[in-house]
């Protein structure tokens, strides 16, 4: 690299140097400088790093390592640098290396000797993994309330329609009878393993990193789980190169917003499918679609479709966190910089998707009486006039072909639904048909039978609903009987 001019009108050089320059003789120029710099990512990190350098300050004095009073004024200014950026008072310096850096040099340029005192026993290594993870017990709870509020826009709907019939797919076909309610409660269950997925990454990054150095720990006499208990983490890394080398947390983390997408993803193709002319399932919102530039008649559902399309972002940020991964041999490596635009975005990305999906599904109308007319054609009773015979004491395999035969009568004679046949023309195919069969062969029937746990009855759907708003309150009993 070239060394800097000193000259004013150069362009080219830094403005400053950096804290860790003291080995070297040049410094990078300008673009170089901030090639490597992450001051624009890492900013978000100000007021995690100024309670981490707080309780390492406090720390030291404690324990001898620097004066009592000095600790106690890195304390107060720190104290006061935070209350200034949150005024406004503060500008953070966007030319600076790292928010780390700028809150170091900031103390050092206001106390002095003093303020250079802070970084004793510590490196940039556990610094920046500290503050990374004390940001990130911050986030999850955030994410988690995003997901608690969709849940209970989703389950207050569920509950509306808890009665409220339509059509199954599988295969995008129709396939048999359930209700709105427990549709929902399906795209629910999902997000109840969301919720718990962030709560296990939450309790496997709550190690505190501090005190490993840059990875041998340190010589001082260090009080790590003193530092740990202030910043309110559950325990200590149990290995110090492992602490600034470990990343499994973000890709773990990552990997949570990308499921939690997902989700979100396949709920949006729902929502776009029912939406559509050829369905009519749905009504959304006008404040929550978009017309056309072109064809005056066009409502779009495009909150739905960004969505589905943001996903991609998640799905693409955690495998930049894989790659990047990969290849690093333990400890710490430059490449480890590059966590946190991924996973920061990955974050911000979710937690901006739950809030729409919320609102969309708030102010959406559902066509019932469609619902339940497309319940009337495909053969939806199919399976329950086969379980019929099964219950008659017939093996279901022949059972089976007995009312897939019902199916090809119907539709050789024109008929959309199995009750079209006379119970004649039914015993044709098995003599087991009596005239209870028409009672069995409709969709409200077909819906009350299927009571066992998991099914679309209304008593049982009701369950659920009251059985996920538990786990999400964390008011559960502990036993899981689903």
């Amino acid at each position: 690299m070239a060394k800097s001019t000193g000259k004013k009108n150069s362009g080219s050089a830094i403005k400053t140097k950096p804290l860790w320059a003291g080995r070297l003789a040049q410094t990078p120029e300008a673009d170089a400088f901030a090639f490597q710099a992450s001051i624009s990512v890492d900013k978000r990190l100000v007021f995690d790093d100024i309670t981490a350098s707080r309780a390492h300050a406090l720390m030291l004095g404690r324990q001898g390592i620097i004066p009592k009073n000095a600790a106690g004024q890195i304390a107060k200014e720190l104290d006061v640098i935070a209350a200034e950026i949150k005024a406004g008072k503060l500008a953070i310096d966007s030319n600076a290396e790292d928010i780390h850096s700028f809150l170091e040099s900031v103390l050092t340029r206001r106390l002095g000797g003093t303020g250079k005192m802070v970084h004793a026993g510590r490196s940039r290594n556990d610094q920046v993994a500290a503050a990374f993870r004390l940001y990130l017990k911050r986030a999850v709870p955030q994410i988690q309330s995003g997901l608690a509020a969709l849940l209970n826009v989703l389950l207050d709907t569920a509950q509306a329609h808890i009665t409220s019939i339509m059509p199954g797919y599988t295969h995008l076909q129709r396939a048999q009878c359930v209700t709105l309610g427990h549709h929902l409660c399906a795209w629910c269950a999902a997000l109840e393993r969301d919720y718990s997925r962030f709560t296990d990454a939450l309790r496997r990054l709550d190690e505190c990193p501090l005190g490993s150095g840059a990875l041998a720990g340190s010589s001082l006499p260090l009080d790590r789980k003193a530092a740990a208990l202030t910043l309110g983490f559950n325990r200590l890394c149990i290995n110090s190169m492992d602490a600034v080398a470990d990343r499994d947390f973000a890709l773990e983390l990552s990997g949570a917003c990308a499921i939690t997408m997902v989700h979100l993803s396949r709920f949006c193709e729902d929502v776009m499918l029912w939406a559509s002319e050829e369905f009519k399932f749905i009504e959304l919102s006008e404040s929550w679609s978009t017309g056309s530039s072109i064809m005056p008649q066009k409502k779009n559902p495009d909150f739905a479709e960004l969505i589905r399309g943001k996903t991609g972002r998640a799905a693409g940020n955690l495998v930049t966190l894989i790659t990047l991964l990969k290849g690093l041999p333990y400890a710490y490596n430059k490449d480890l910089q590059e966590d946190k635009e991924a996973l920061f975005d990955s974050i911000d990305t979710l937690c901006l998707c739950l809030r729409m999906f919320a609102g969309m599904i708030k102010e959406a109308n559902f066509n019932l009486k469609r619902m339940k007319a497309a319940c009337a054609g495909g053969f939806l009773e199919a399976t329950d006039a086969a379980e019929y015979l099964v219950r008659k004491g017939l093996p279901f395999r022949d059972a089976h072909e007995a009312a897939a035969l019902l199916v090809r009568d119907c539709i050789e004679a024109g008929h959309k639904h199995i009750s079209g046949l006379s119970l004649d023309e039914m015993k044709k195919r098995s003599r087991l048909f009596e005239e209870d069969i028409f009672k069995v062969i409709t969709p409200a029937a077909s819906v009350r039978m299927r009571s066992l746990p998991g099914g679309p009855a209304p008593k049982e759907v009701r369950r659920q609903i009251n059985y996920l708003k538990k786990k999400i309150m964390n008011k559960g009993s502990g036993i899981d009987v689903r």
